[in-house]
This record gives C-alpha cells, sequence and structure tokens, in this order.
C-alpha cells in the first residue's frame, strides 16, 4: 500500500508540472520576463534624475523630485523618457548606461564629461563688437544672463556686455561637468 501512495504523489507532482509547463507560467530567457536586459536596438523607458557632482538636481523626469529641487513646472508633463537605445538620441554615457539593465533595476550613472556634453571649450566663447550687431537702437542690445539661439537652433549665452562689445558663450550649459544620473529601467518594448 505504501507504494500505492507514493504513486500518487509521484502522478500528482508529474500533473502539476506538466500543468505549470503547458500554461507558459516559465521564462525560458528569450524574451519578456524580468531576466530580458537591455540591448542596442531596444525602445526603452527610464525614470531619471539628473545631478551635478555636488548633488544640484538639473533634471528629473519625476514630479515629485522637481517640486523638491525646486525646478518644478506648471503645466509640464512628468513621465518616464523614451528612446532607443544606441540610437544617439542621448549623451553616450546615459545610452551606455542602460545596456544590461533588467525592468525595475535601479542604478546611478557617473558620466564624466567626455562621454556627455564635452570639455568646456575657451574658443567658444566669442567676444562681438556692437557695431556688428546692426542693432537699430541700444535698447535692442542683449544682457549678460540671457540665452538666445542661433540661425540653427543651437543655443548661446550671453556673458558679458559692455559699451562696446558683447561676449557670448555657445558651450552647452553642462559642457565640463560630470553628470550623475540616478535612473530606474521602467520598460523594455
Amino acid at each position: 500500500m505504501k507504494t500505492g501512495k507514493g504513486a500518487v504523489f509521484f502522478i500528482a507532482i508529474l500533473l502539476l508540472v506538466s500543468t505549470i509547463l503547458a500554461s507558459g507560467c516559465t521564462d525560458n530567457g528569450t524574451g519578456g520576463g524580468d531576466s530580458r536586459t537591455v540591448k542596442s536596438g531596444d525602445t526603452v523607458q527610464v525614470d531619471y534624475t539628473g545631478k551635478l557632482e555636488d548633488g544640484t538636481v538639473f533634471d528629473t523626469s519625476r514630479e515629485d523630485v522637481a517640486k523638491q529641487a525646486g525646478l518644478y513646472v506648471e503645466g509640464k508633463e512628468y513621465a518616464p523618457l523614451t528612446f532607443t537605445v544606441g540610437s544617439g538620441q542621448l549623451i553616450p554615457g546615459f545610452d551606455e548606461g542602460v545596456v544590461g539593465m533588467k525592468v525595475g533595476e535601479e542604478k546611478t550613472l557617473e558620466i564624466p564629461p567626455e562621454e556627455a556634453y564635452g570639455e568646456y571649450d575657451e574658443a567658444r566663447v566669442q567676444v562681438i563688437p556692437i557695431e556688428d550687431l546692426n542693432l537699430t537702437n541700444r535698447s535692442e542690445l542683449p544682457e549678460a544672463g540671457q540665452t538666445y539661439m542661433d540661425t540653427y537652433g543651437r543655443p548661446f549665452k550671453v556673458t558679458a556686455v559692455n559699451d562696446t562689445y558683447i561676449t557670448v558663450d555657445t558651450n552647452h550649459e553642462l559642457a565640463g561637468k560630470t553628470l550623475i544620473f540616478d535612473i530606474k529601467l521602467v520598460s523594455i518594448e
């Protein structure tokens, strides 16, 4: 009789295992599930907070962080960032930093200037004679601290103005800075 109970138990286990396998409740690692990792060409969604080395937050996809950092903009949609890995949509250090991550994984990326917006380049600071601006009146003169777009849509900042010259800086505002990103992979599409 003991072998009969053992046989029934063995058959019950076999039925349970075959039911699980037939239902697809296992992950063979070939797609979907928690074992899938980000690779080049994947479209992903990432929640992020970008900070400088001193901890100053300069950008985030999270509304609560934006409010806490004093960056909140009314009407702006705070949502995960969607991009295609390896497509060049983002700075190289961020793009490469998500490769190998799994959905739900969190990570901190420390991105040096050469993998972000490059080193600060003094050659991109230009002094322009005011007479070259062809202003019709002095009230049109830009003020230090203002940011403008050139004809190609690239931003530049006026750093100084005097009676004869204006100085503009065409470096990206984050050039020369190491960037810290706290990221969480939300999805892989």
